[in-house]
């Protein structure tokens, strides 16, 4: 369960991806689960692997967004059965914790790392591969998606990763409680309803749609994009005249940036700004 490094931390471009495929173009990285005969499970080695690679975005200036998705109509069916479920049955408490600790961190990563993440969703989207999507700053979904949270279906409480925490900021208090208690799927519409997804998209088009949200977001002030994600994660535990001094002092900071005085030109002069992340 050792992360593998790439051959260049500082360029995610010569990431040579073992356990999923990863292709990086325009300033957007994606990440595909490629697994479809099994509907993209993780296992020991993609779980430690892509909380590596989410790890390594924080030094790679290049990289602007990710785009997360499945191959074969599928999103993530969540661990493997045989691969990972089977032997946790045979592991020690010292062995199990440090598997959770490792899912753990996996989401810990996806949430530190600056860029924006934005999952695209069709077909099974399950336990782990449900909090993949959950995990993500953007959701974009199909009438098809079905997200089902089903820790409770093998016995286990809905606190897994994370998703006790974050569900109910993203769907409410109500609905991540029917969801957990339940496991029950939750499809594309009600997704949407719910606010779990941030908009449908035709199967067909979901690549298209979710590459062309990472692109847009790609062209804007990188380093603004990276302190909203901090500071969206930073106000939960916060008050709100502490989050709003915070807040305060991190328009502040961007300010400063190269962007920002990009901003102005552009405006002053009726374009476009050209935004670089500096």
């Amino acid at each position: 369960m050792t992360p593998v490094q790439p051959t260049n931390t500082s360029s995610l471009s010569a990431w040579r991806a073992q356990h999923f495929k990863l292709a990086v173009a325009e300033g957007v990285a994606s990440v595909t689960l490629s697994r479809p005969e099994k509907k993209n499970p993780l296992t020991f080695e993609s779980y430690a692997e892509l909380g590596a690679l989410f790890r390594a975005a924080a030094h790679d200036d290049t990289i602007k967004a990710f785009v997360l998705s499945g191959e074969g109509g599928n999103f993530c069916s969540g661990g493997d059965v045989f691969e990972i479920i089977g032997p946790l049955l045979d592991k020690d408490a010292k062995g199990l914790l440090a598997f959770t600790e490792m899912t753990a961190e996996l989401v810990k990563a996806m949430r530190a790392c600056p860029q924006p993440i934005i999952a695209a969703i069709d077909g099974v989207c399950a336990g782990a591969g449900a909090i993949l999507a959950m995990a993500s700053d953007l959701r974009i979904g199909t009438p098809a998606a079905k997200v089902a949270f089903l820790f409770n279906r093998v016995g286990l409480a809905g606190c897994d990763m994370g998703a006790c925490a974050m569900l109910p900021r993203i769907v409410g208090l109500g609905r991540a409680s029917e969801l957990l208690y339940l496991g029950r799927s939750m499809n594309g519409d009600e997704g949407l309803s719910w606010g779990f997804f941030n908009r449908l998209a035709a199967p067909n088009a979901l690549d298209e749609t979710a590459t062309a949200l990472a692109r847009e977001i790609a062209t804007g002030p990188t380093f603004a994009n990276g302190v909203t994600k901090r500071m969206l994660a930073m106000e939960w535990a916060m008050s709100l005249e502490t989050a709003i001094d915070a807040e305060a002092i991190a328009q502040a900071l961007c300010m400063k940036t190269a962007d920002f005085g990009r901003a102005y030109q552009a405006f002053a002069a009726h374009q476009k700004p050209l935004f670089k992340g500096d």
